[in-house]
């Protein structure tokens, strides 16, 4: 095939999500899905050396063109996009399902040591986490692990590109002099459109208590149905 790489530029010019080797593949009904992977790497290298306003990013098991960093604030200017705010509890409960996937809330609760019902219903209203299933115990309650917006939002290709927890302790000593102590708000990656920003000091975030009074306790079942995601997740 003559023109392949821009048949596929052009697949991923329109395409919506990140858009796997594979998904090109069914489209192209091309059985060389290593001569994919050769034309998406050349595409990659053609828009570093082009340094122009957008790249062609690997992430979420797919490829997306992503706008530079650079032009973030003129793009927002145009977009006007909602912030999107994650509260420390929200990204502590994040941060273990998706350590620790697949769980259960109990469990969660248990490393958390507080109630996680808001932010588990908040995080699957947020498509970063979804239900597997149930769990085969005394109350089958649901199994939670993130899903392919969380990889999109936090720019991983997969979850082995998540940092070690050594290299997270690494990370937090070099910059804890920077961090006020006192400041329990954190910023979470923003999609807009397809652009990433990252920890935007513009941004704002919601206080949400993880100690604050819990709704009187339910049994497990029925705190489980209460937390039944909408059909569309």
């Amino acid at each position: 095939m003559d023109d392949l790489k821009n048949i596929i530029e052009s697949l991923l010019f329109v395409a919506e999500e990140p858009l796997s080797s594979e998904q090109i593949k069914q489209v192209l009904s091309l059985a060389d899905t290593k001569m994919i992977r050769q034309t998406l790497n050349e595409l990659i290298a053609d828009y570093e050396e082009r340094q122009g306003a957008f790249t062609l990013h690997e992430v979420a098991g797919g490829y997306q063109f992503r706008s530079r960093p650079d032009y973030v604030p003129w793009i927002k200017r145009l977009l006007q996009p909602k912030p999107s705010r994650l509260s420390k509890a929200a990204l502590e409960t994040l941060a273990i399902i998706a350590y620790k996937q697949p769980m259960i809330r109990s469990d969660v609760e248990h490393l958390r040591g507080v109630d996680c019902g808001g932010v588990l219903r908040m995080l699957l209203e947020r498509k970063l986490i979804r239900v597997l299933g149930r769990k085969e115990i005394p109350g089958r309650p649901l199994i939670y692990a993130t899903t392919k917006q969380f990889l999109q939002v936090f720019d991983l290709k997969n979850l082995k590109d998540l940092p070690s927890p050594r290299e997270i302790e690494a990370l937090g000593i070099e910059t804890m002099d920077a961090v006020d102590p006192e400041d329990d708000t954190v910023v979470a990656t923003e999609p807009v459109g397809d652009t990433t920003v990252v920890n935007d000091p513009e941004l704002k975030t919601e206080n949400e208590d993880p100690d604050a009074p819990m709704e009187p306790e339910k049994d497990s079942t029925q705190k489980e149905l209460d937390e039944e995601p909408p059909d569309s997740l």
